[in-house]
């Protein structure tokens, strides 16, 4: 009987601990998420709006000008279709089967 109520008390503690624990992080998470950070190469005698945003490289073509176009163009395709892709892929790999025809 007293050691129920020991693992009682005990567990009653860790749940007391771990709710504490998540309330004191969620208002870490509240606090830092209202923080404005300034970009690494912030020069404050510079105004804002001489300040260039650089794009990312992906969205640069080989000579360095931002590319106008979208970046995934998908297909529709039936399930036979993946079939047969997947399998060529199998069959053309180094320990792949060449598929039996019957």
């Amino acid at each position: 009987m007293i050691l129920h109520l020991i693992y009682i008390l005990a567990f009653t503690l860790l749940a007391f601990l771990a709710i504490g624990n998540l309330i004191r992080n969620l208002l870490t998470l509240g606090a830092d998420s209202q923080r404005h950070y300034a970009p690494r190469s912030y020069d404050p005698s510079r105004p804002m709006s001489s300040r260039t945003r650089v794009p990312h490289p992906e969205l640069l073509d080989d000579n360095g000008k931002l590319i106008n176009e979208p970046l995934l163009v998908m297909r529709s395709m039936t399930v036979e279709d993946a079939r047969e892709q997947l399998d060529a892929l199998y069959r053309s790999s180094p320990g792949g089967e060449p598929r039996e025809e019957a």
